[in-house]
């Protein structure tokens, strides 16, 4: 069976372990290197991606993350997942670091503070047919995304709003990002299309 890895030091770890085993993966949290050995792909989750990177300096697996990802591991990052999957990020910390892979440039709290969350239906009009009806997003925080790079797909933008337009989910090959927190929402879409992914390899 397709094992799915979610980095499990921060973040909303069990909602993503639930949504995959509900596509009919095995799911795994990962908080060392032995875990991430174990898996085909990673999910990195929403949460804080400072705290992220130096936790995963801290448990040694911030290298082992990075290598699997250039070795070309599928990897499915949501709202800090995507700042962590970033090749370039505005509105860091100084000395932020990121893992890197995905040729973007993401702005962290884009959309403002905690206050200023909000939820919108997204259009996925490339995913084909299980992507018919609107996907309901939560966004927390979020980052968007402000460049994209050659070969980068964009999935989804803001359709109304003060941020219309604004990307929040993008592919580039094995790698998938969003900025809203798909865990959130009951609808496993995503996750599905993400196994998918990593099952067809």
């Amino acid at each position: 069976m397709t094992t799915i890895g979610v980095f499990a030091l921060q973040g909303n770890v069990r909602e993503h372990l639930a949504m995959l085993t509900s596509v009919g993966v095995e799911a795994l949290a990962v908080r060392r290197p032995a875990e991430l050995e174990r898996v085909d792909a990673m999910v990195l989750p929403g949460g804080e991606s400072t705290t992220m990177y130096k936790l995963a300096r801290s448990f040694e697996l911030f290298e082992p993350l990075q290598k699997r990802i250039a070795d070309g591991m599928p990897v499915f990052g949501t709202c800090a997942g995507m700042i962590m999957l970033a090749d370039e990020i505005t509105g860091g910390i100084s000395g932020q670091e990121t893992l890197g892979g995905l040729d973007v440039t993401v702005r962290r709290n884009a959309f403002g503070r905690q206050v200023d969350s909000f939820e919108a239906d997204l259009e996925f009009p490339d995913l084909g047919p299980g992507f018919d009806t609107p996907y309901h997003a939560v966004f927390i925080r979020a980052p968007w995304v402000e460049r994209v790079g050659p070969g980068v797909q964009v999935l989804s933008t803001v359709r109304s709003g003060p941020a219309a337009g604004r990307i929040v989910a993008v592919r580039h090959d094995r790698l998938l990002a969003t900025s809203f927190h798909p865990e959130m929402t009951g609808d496993a879409r995503l996750h599905g299309y993400f196994a998918e992914l990593v099952r067809g390899l």
